[in-house]
């Protein structure tokens, strides 16, 4: 469609495309912007093209120099230098638009905003908060005086300080490592720190059936008295650490001197030059290195009273204690311990009075030592004593004849090594666990009456663990420890019946604690109520008569009262017993039944005393 001849005159001669530029075949305002993008590219066909009418759809009456020399707002980011003509080209309304459409998308006003924004509606709504507070705290002195804007301001510079401290200590001393902000008086209880410690289930299922004797255990050790604690330290199974543990972190009234740069210390008993201890770091290896059940309970009162006359050696206890430790991992420590050159030639393996031939136990190597060898000639050795080494060091070797395997069958041999180690092991005074380093500390100050100062630490990364193994060597090094396996199996199930017990047993002492208490506060206030009504009596004893024709009403009221309570404590007691005794033995029952009775009869006589 052609145009009117205003309108072309208005336009102005087209374009024409330059040299080398291409020609235009469609819509010009489809391209005005490449023209535009041409002319900028050369200032010589620019100033002629641009001047030569006012932009495209614009009258001749128009301003165009004013709305060329307007200076452009759009952002650097944006709109570069060689755009500006382009730009100034468009309408003021597009060109008003786009500047919104900039700041609207623009990312880093768009955040700034909304953080303006969001501070202003935090201020103004804490604000709100903080006079609604206090209102309500400061209400009744309102009548001595509003408070003026300086305080306001002031007080609340003070809360907003308050609120970025504890934010910055939360970030600088987070968890349990802040001790200023635990606060325990409004937190909740702390959790157990006696669970399960292996990241296996909380609840234990036991498998074996043991006696309330070989549950609780409970060491009258007297370290002012001749009583003995000796310590069988079985190789790779922790016995180190808590050798350390028994010198230098236990609460004495006397503790261990250990000097520096020396192993052991001097644990004397209180105003004594005798040691109350037997272990590696107290008296050294006095029996041998790493000496087991037969050679200590042989050696050690020989070792202790054997500079003393027979008739003045005194009667003395002697307390065994030690440390297990999972068979494949222990097995897989002494294999790394052996593989860095140990080799415990000094144990002198001492059995019926004296230590083995090279026939009965032959050397596994033929060096110095067996430093760098591999694990599958380490399980290829037969005479290797890392097999099943916690139940040799545990049982009485006297009874399978020493180390003389000919003396009975294999398999009869294994059955009673197994049985005669369970059974040391259950009379042991204590024994722990290395996977359970809090529960064993807990076991041995219960068992001992005797704590430490700082807790125990479970490492749960050692040297063995390092070690990866596939599951056919893993079958097979419990096929070497199968006696070592059964052991422990027995050992981890009655190690946590122990717990268990000792833990019910102590919430049943709390517990019972608790009920004396709310006695006590129950004859207290029995008391006082008695002896008010006494003093009102005597004070107003004409009163008293004119309102209580008969005296004896009160009198036969208390007696009500009082038989009321002992009825219902005694009734309470007698279910409580009736549900304990279900749990427990028939002589357990005897001793209950009987203290509850007890604290009955005292509950009533002192009721009695008081009324």
């Amino acid at each position: 469609m052609a145009l009117p001849a205003c309108a072309a005159r208005a336009l102005g001669p087209p374009l024409q495309p330059e040299h080398g530029a291409p020609a235009r075949t469609t819509c010009p305002r489809r391209h005005s912007r490449v023209e535009a993008e041409l002319a900028a590219s050369r200032p010589g066909s620019v100033s002629a093209s641009v001047r030569a009418g006012p932009p495209r759809g614009v009258s001749h009456g128009f301003n165009s120099r004013q709305l060329l020399d307007e200076p452009l707002k759009a952002s650097a980011s944006l709109a570069g230098a060689l755009r500006a003509p382009l730009f100034a080209l468009l309408p003021r309304g597009r060109r008003r638009r786009m500047n919104d459409l900039r700041r609207r998308w623009d990312l880093g006003s768009l955040c700034r905003a909304l953080l303006t924004r969001g501070l202003a509606a935090l201020g103004h709504s804490l604000k709100h908060v903080l006079s609604a507070i206090f209102s309500k705290i400061f209400g009744p002195l309102a009548s001595v005086g509003n408070m003026d804007e300086k305080s306001n301001k002031l007080l609340l510079a003070l809360v907003m300080f308050f609120l970025f401290a504890v934010i910055v200590l939360q970030y600088v001393c987070p968890g349990t490592e802040c001790q200023l902000l635990r606060l325990q008086a409004f937190s909740s209880p702390l959790p157990d720190p006696y669970r399960s410690e292996d990241e296996s289930s909380a609840r234990f299922v036991p498998r074996y059936n043991f006696s309330r004797g070989d549950l609780l255990r409970k060491v009258d050790f007297d370290i002012n008295g001749d009583d003995l604690i000796v310590f069988l330290h079985i190789q790779k199974t922790g016995g180190t650490t808590f050798g350390r543990h028994l010198v230098r972190n236990i609460q004495l009234e006397q503790p261990c001197e250990c000097r520096v740069g020396q192993k052991k210390c001097t644990c004397h008993r209180p105003g004594k030059r005798e040691t109350w201890l037997f272990s590696r770091f107290s008296t050294g290896w006095s029996c041998g290195l790493h000496a087991d059940w037969t050679e200590l309970t042989s050696c050690v009162p020989a070792v202790v009273d054997g500079k003393r006359d027979a008739r003045l050696r005194p009667s003395r206890n002697f307390h065994y204690i030690t440390i297990l430790r999972d068979p494949v991992s222990r097995y897989l420590s002494e294999w790394r311990h052996v593989q860095r050159g140990a080799t415990w030639k000094a144990s002198l393996h001492v059995c019926d009075g004296r230590p083995p031939t090279s026939e009965e136990l032959p050397s596994c190597y033929t060096g110095d030592d067996w430093s760098g060898c591999p694990l599958k000639e380490f399980m290829d050795c037969p005479y290797n004593l890392a097999n099943n080494r916690q139940v040799r060091m545990l049982s009485d070797l006297t009874l399978v004849g020493c180390y003389n395997l000919s003396v009975m069958p294999e398999k009869q041999r294994n059955k009673v090594l197994l049985e005669s180690a369970k059974s040391n092991l259950k009379h042991m005074a204590f024994f722990g666990l290395t996977e359970f380093q809090r529960k064993t500390q807990y076991l041995f100050e219960k068992t001992f009456n005797m704590n430490f100062i700082s807790p125990f630490t479970q490492y749960n990364t050692t040297r063995a663990s390092s070690v990866e193994i596939n599951e056919d060597i893993q079958k097979r090094i419990e096929r070497l420890n199968f006696l070592d396996m059964e052991l422990y199996s027995y050992a981890k199930d009655l190690f946590l019946q122990r717990y268990q017990f000792m833990r019910q047993k102590e919430h049943q002492e709390a517990r019972r604690k608790r009920q004396e208490q709310r006695k006590f506060l129950k004859g207290r206030f029995l008391q006082t109520h008695f002896q008010s009504q006494s003093q009102s009596q005597s004070q107003n004893p004409s009163q008293n008569q004119s309102q209580n024709p008969n005296p004896n009403a009160n009198q036969s009221l208390t007696q009500n009262l009082i038989q009321n309570l002992t009825q219902n404590s005694s009734q309470n007691l007698s279910q409580k017993e009736n549900r304990s005794n279900q749990k427990q033995s028939p002589g357990h029952k005897q001793n209950d039944s009987s203290s509850g009775s007890s604290g009955t009869n005292d509950y009533i006589g002192s009721v009695e005393k008081w009324r």
